[in-house]
């Protein structure tokens, strides 16, 4: 059981997020720095304050008498009084000569790191005792009446209780900086793809009968105008597209009224009353006629659809132009006879093109020059290399093409003349067109009135 694709998120959500992301990581880096620094700080204060603490200590020893000294001040602190500083000095033996009133239940001799009699600014240990926090040196100190052990402790529970306090008042600023980013990139967001959907809005109202309609780049902002520029371009082709569609549409219906109306027509008469076996073996052979007629345009319809659909199925090859086109010529050679005209060959050349669509190119060209080159004339195929293209003409003596129908030629169905006839409905020249678009090449047409016709094709060599 397959399982179904996942939607693709849209553009706006996208945005929220990464913008949202963005934020936060801008805040938590800003939030956390301010915070080191703040707490750094205060940390470094009180450790400075720490080693003042223990270099009075350490000069009241150094006096005569230094230890009474020590003992007195810790005397008196007052009854009830919480002390910021805990102070124990001891001898070598770690006998305790003096300390602070009650230092020994709540923070016994050994908790304190090893003596160090480096300055005591540098990193004192922390320990918790009774839900308090304690910064804790030791100092050794030596003097002229001895040598001492100085054990301090600092209460900064007070400091503590702040660090939590100012970590749980960023946490907060952080979340609610989160959400206010989360809450301006949504607006922001939306406001500024707000013009995708006026533009999906107009571009809603283009429709089959609309496609005039433009969407025009002027007002919209800068990162649009190439996409509605490139929207109205496509609405011209489009147009031009339903034009010459409804054009063939109507062109078909024009040249397959005709045949189809003669069958009918010839039908309908012979009908009204008997007649003899000749007379219905002539309708018979004249309705073969006409839809021999309606066979060779669904022919040249299918054709043109099969050229269309086949851009990457061409079977090229290498083949000599002057051997393709002598073929066609000995082809027609009979007709050309019969209406006294003179086909010609000359030039040499070799194409890379699919032979057969060659072919049906060239022989279409020499069809329509000996339809319309009046006997006595004649047809020349000329094959010659033009640098990375090789090109092969047909040349006749005919009556011409007026200058103002030239540009229209190879269009469907459209003819110089505007009497059609059954010969010829105007596809001829299309098909050639459209075989040479396929193989990325060119069809030019030359005319004068009154001195013929002259058709080149141009197929590029790779």
């Amino acid at each position: 059981m397959s399982s179904r694709p996942a939607e693709p998120r849209s553009i706006a959500s996208q945005l929220v997020v990464l913008f949202t992301l963005a934020a936060a990581f801008l805040l938590c880096c800003g939030l956390g720095a301010l915070y080191w620094i703040v707490v750094n700080h205060a940390f470094e204060e009180d450790n400075e304050v720490l080693a003042d603490k223990v270099a009075a200590i350490r000069a009241d020893l150094s006096t005569p008498g230094g230890v009474n000294i020590v003992t007195e001040e810790l005397r008196n602190i007052r009854a009830g009084e919480r002390a910021a500083y805990w102070v124990r000095v001891l001898d070598l033996s770690d006998r305790i000569l003096a300390e602070t009133p009650g230092m020994s239940a709540l923070l016994p001799p050994a908790v304190f790191p090893a003596a160090s009699p480096k300055s005591v600014s540098q990193n004192p240990k922390d320990f918790r005792a009774n839900n308090r926090l304690f910064s804790l040196v030791t100092n050794a100190h030596h003097t002229a009446g001895g040598s001492f052990i100085i054990q301090v402790a600092q209460d900064r529970t007070a400091d503590d209780q702040f660090m939590k306090q100012f970590a749980a008042l960023l946490a907060a600023v952080l979340a609610l900086g989160v959400a206010a980013s989360a809450i301006i990139s949504f607006t922001v967001t939306n406001r500024g793809l707000r013009p995708l959907g006026e533009m999906t809005r107009a571009l809603k109202r283009v429709g089959p009968k609309q496609v005039h309609q433009q969407v025009s780049p002027v007002g919209w902002p800068r990162e649009l105008q190439p996409l509605a520029a490139a929207f109205d371009d496509m609405l011209h082709r489009l147009e031009d597209s339903f034009v010459r569609l409804s054009q063939f549409s109507a062109d078909i219906a024009h040249e397959l009224r005709t045949p189809i109306a003669n069958i009918r027509g010839e039908a309908e008469v012979a009908l009204t009353r008997p007649r003899s076996p000749e007379e219905y073996r002539e309708v018979i052979e004249s309705t073969i006629a006409e839809c021999q007629h309606l066979g060779h345009i669904v022919d040249n319809l299918l054709f043109l659809a099969r050229t269309e659909a086949a851009e990457g199925h061409l079977q090229r090859t290498t083949f000599e132009g002057r051997t393709a086109a002598e073929k066609i010529a000995a082809f027609h050679e009979l007709i050309a006879e019969e209406q006294k005209l003179a086909i010609r060959c000359q030039g040499e050349a070799k194409f890379f093109a699919d032979e057969m669509l060659f072919s049906r190119a060239l022989n279409n060209l020499v069809e329509n020059a000996i339809r319309h080159t009046p006997p006595g004339g004649s047809i020349e195929i000329s094959i010659a290399n033009r640098g990375s293209h090789a090109e092969v003409s047909v040349k006749d003596t005919g009556a011409g093409i007026a200058a103002e129908h030239l540009p229209r030629v190879f269009d469907r169905f459209y003819q110089a003349d505007s009497a059609r006839s059954s010969d010829g409905v105007g596809l001829g020249l299309a098909l050639v067109k459209s075989i040479m678009d396929l193989h990325g090449g060119s069809a030019q047409i030359e005319s004068e009135p009154g001195h013929g016709t002259t058709v080149t094709l141009s197929f590029p060599k790779q």
